[in-house]
């Protein structure tokens, strides 16, 4: 892929979403909620058709750990996706929420 895959994030006091825009109006994104004092649930991840298999979703994920892990903040994974990529990454255990 030539395009750029900047991760962006846009938050609000109730939650926030890591998006990555695609072109032509497309666009990947994963949506969270605060839920508590440094948690998050994970609820949504998209990836248009045209653009999956290419690791798009991941790059989402891994902002969303690096993010995460720089705040001091647990998630809870909701959507199947982020269930998914925690158990594929058993060193992102630490930042699941109990």
């Amino acid at each position: 892929m030539d395009q750029d895959l900047t991760v962006s994030r846009r938050e609000d006091d109730s939650g926030g979403r890591y998006f990555i825009e695609l072109g032509q109006g497309a666009e990947a994104e994963m949506t969270y909620r605060r839920t508590a004092d440094q948690l998050i649930t994970v609820d949504h991840t998209y990836t248009p058709p045209a653009f999956r298999g290419r690791d798009i979703a991941f790059r989402l994920m891994e902002r969303l750990i690096a993010d995460m892990r720089a705040e001091g903040t647990k998630i809870l994974p909701l959507c199947s996706y982020a269930v998914v990529q925690f158990r594929r990454h058993p060193e992102w255990a630490d930042l699941l929420a109990d």
